[in-house]
């Protein structure tokens, strides 16, 4: 019951913050984003030392490199969510805007307009950065934020919640326009997503499991983004050069993340393609798993089993198999993928095409890395989440994606006859 009532009792004060927060203006939610980058820099020491605590207990606890990763603040990351929460305050307010506005013939005038959701529960692992992401998206979209971060990230996350609770304050807003729940026990997660009655969305960050297991359990509508299976085909002809870059940029820039490549489909025509690109993933210490015509391409290349083409490594392993055509890629791709971005490398402008056009992702890309799906990358400022669901929103979700609609009517005495 103790974990329960926690919950219950910081969705009641997210509820009850929301109702203010709706009403507040945009300049209010502005400020309080800018004050809270600026926090972020005043308070950087004690976020530093909270951060050092969590990574002391990664390591006790074996966590792998892309984990640590994940959970790491360095000066430059919290320099990036300050930039990304500025980024958010200077773009357009969503709350209010019309959509869309028409008069019937009798002379009734409707509009349909931008409203919050209300509170936005939002469960993730790892990575500190989604609490103030997460928080400044829901203040610039009129919504309170109801966080529940992962144990490994406890102390990290409750440093960073203190600030942007400070700026709410200081802006004027109430403190419980976010509030973290400062429980690990993973009965927090299940008592949110079936507390229908305070919020109104959750959106489940981390793995496969964490996500399925919220689904399932859920009362509140949930958005989903299952794992990020994503894949670059390189086809008959393209540059070369350029192929080998962008390969190695969505496969080992940064290997832990969702939008990095799990597997490469290269056309059986371009081996020179096929060989540069090995060269390169094993130089740069990427385990390649590829089918036969791959491993005659390298000795240094293992076998891929039928798991690897549906597998989310997060590390640097790569899965690679040559097709015939691009019609095999793109049944591969559609019986792999799991939605969220996928590249083709080319210069035939019909294949391009046909390529964007066909695969069913959120992101679709030409001759460039799939590394760009990211709410900051696309210009949002920063994202609450990367979408694989296809209602209500799809892709990175900026604070325009946090919002709901209602008709507004205005009249002049009408009645229904």
């Amino acid at each position: 019951m103790p974990v329960e009532r926690t919950v219950v009792e910081r969705a009641m004060r997210a509820k009850e913050a929301s109702r203010v927060l709706a009403e507040a203006s945009a300049e209010k939610r502005g400020e309080a984003l800018v004050r809270a980058a600026d926090l972020l820099a005043k308070r950087q020491s004690k976020v530093m030392r909270a951060n050092a605590v969590d990574l002391e207990g990664a390591q006790r606890k074996g966590l792998s490199s892309a984990m640590v990763d994940r959970l790491t603040i360095t000066d430059k990351r919290l320099a990036e969510m300050a930039q990304g929460l500025r980024e958010v305050a200077e773009q357009p307010d969503p709350i209010g805007r019309v959509i869309d506005e028409w008069t019937r013939p009798n002379g009734l005038r409707i509009s349909k307009v931008r409203v919050p959701l209300g509170v936005v529960g939002i469960i993730y692992e790892s990575r500190p950065n989604v609490t103030v992401d997460a928080a400044g998206l829901c203040l610039k979209s009129g919504n309170a934020a109801l966080l529940r971060g992962g144990s490994e990230a406890i102390n990290s996350n409750l440093a960073l919640a203190a600030v942007m609770q400070e700026a709410c304050e200081d802006a004027g807003l109430p403190t419980s326009c976010v509030e973290m729940i400062p429980v690990t026990d993973r009965e927090a997660v299940y008592v949110m997503a079936r507390l229908d009655r305070y919020l109104s969305l959750i959106v489940p960050r981390g793995g496969e499991e964490l996500i399925r297991a919220v689904a399932e359990v859920a009362t509140v509508p949930v958005i989903k983004h299952h794992r990020g299976l994503c894949h670059v085909y390189i086809d008959a002809t393209c540059d070369v050069p350029m192929a080998v870059k962008l390969v190695h940029n969505a496969k080992c820039q940064r290997p832990g993340v969702c939008n990095a490549v799990e597997t490469l489909l290269v056309h059986r025509a371009n081996a020179e393609a096929l060989k540069a690109v090995l060269a390169d993933l094993l130089a740069a210490g990427v385990e390649v798993r590829g089918d036969e015509t791959v491993q005659a391409a390298s000795n240094q290349v293992k076998p891929a089993t039928e798991k690897d083409w549906d597998t989310e490594y997060l590390d640097l392993i790569l899965s690679v198999r040559v097709v015939d055509s691009l019609d095999e890629a793109l049944g591969h791709i559609a019986q792999y993928s799991s939605g969220l971005s996928e590249a083709i490398i080319t210069d035939n402008e019909a294949n391009t095409e046909r390529f964007l056009r066909e695969v069913d992702s959120a992101c679709v890309y030409a001759n460039a890395s799939t590394r760009f799906t990211d709410g900051g990358q696309f210009g949002l400022g920063a994202e609450i989440g990367i979408s694989t669901d296809k209602f209500h929103a799809r892709g990175p979700m900026g604070a325009g994606e946090l919002t709901s609609y209602k008709y507004v009517l205005r009249g002049e005495g009408h009645v229904r006859e």
